[in-house]
């Protein structure tokens, strides 16, 4: 796996030389960009706003507009602004797992510890699994503050990159239904429909499988077969139909 970062995890006075790794992967097939007239490959440039020229990688630098001109910034100026928080993912307290909203996760990452911090690493990670908390940090990366969330799963420390509550979107002018009065019937059949559909949640049973229901329809299009293109149209279900499609589902389950 590729290195994403180097620098330590505060954990009070105590600092943890660790590496960050990315926990996650695309499953999407790679598809490319493509010239409908003859295949070739579509490349993108970057070009020169003034000129129309292509612009080397190693000529582009990164610039704030301060009032009316550019201010350039180097890597050195990053770093300035905060060595600690570019080195350090800094705990800053600990919580309840429970606590912290999932619309907050964002990102996983694993952390290794360096050779010199293997001690210190196997202690965190073993004092947060008999307390059951996870710790609650800041730290720099690609020029970002980023909050996380680090807590044990196995042997690993993983760290969940999490965003800003400034980050959220206020959901207060989405057009949401004001509180129904409650119909016990439907209600009851609702309930009935949730235990019937509830079991222990076990990740490895759900799978991409649309990325292999794509590969099929690629590897027919190569035989020369073409598929044919079923139509879906949903529709809402009328209020006055709910409580015969919510006893509909429960009849559908216990026959299945």
């Amino acid at each position: 796996m590729k290195t994403i970062w180097t620098g330590a995890i505060g954990f009070g006075l105590v600092n943890i030389p660790v590496k960050l790794y990315s926990a996650s992967h695309d499953s999407r097939l790679d598809l490319d960009m493509l010239d409908k007239h003859d295949f070739s490959n579509i490349k993108f440039q970057r070009i020169n706003e003034k000129t129309g020229k292509v612009v080397n990688y190693e000529d582009i630098v990164k610039g704030y507009k301060y009032e009316d001109k550019y201010i350039v910034l180097e890597d050195e100026d990053f770093a300035q602004a905060n060595a600690k928080k570019t080195k350090t993912i800094e705990i800053l307290q600990f919580v309840q797992e429970s606590e912290i909203d999932s619309i907050y996760y964002e990102m996983p990452y694993y952390l290794e510890p360096e050779k010199s911090g293997v001690r210190a690493y196997a202690l965190l990670r073993d004092a947060l699994k008999e307390s059951k908390k996870v710790g609650v940090g800041n730290y720099v990366l690609r020029n970002k503050e980023a909050l996380a969330v680090i807590k044990p799963m196995g042997d690993v420390l993983l760290l969940n990159k999490i965003r800003f509550q400034q980050e959220i979107t206020d959901p207060s002018k989405l057009e949401l239904p004001a509180k129904q009065a409650k119909k016990e019937s439907e209600m009851k059949m609702a309930l009935s429909l949730i235990d019937q559909l509830t079991q222990p949640f076990a990740i490895a049973q759900y799978k991409d499988t649309y990325t292999d229901d794509l590969m099929r329809v690629i590897e027919a299009k190569a035989q020369g077969k073409q598929g044919k293109v079923v139509e879906m149209n949903v529709e809402a279900t009328p209020a006055q139909d709910l409580m015969a499609q919510l006893k509909a589902s429960l009849e559908r389950r216990k026959a299945s």
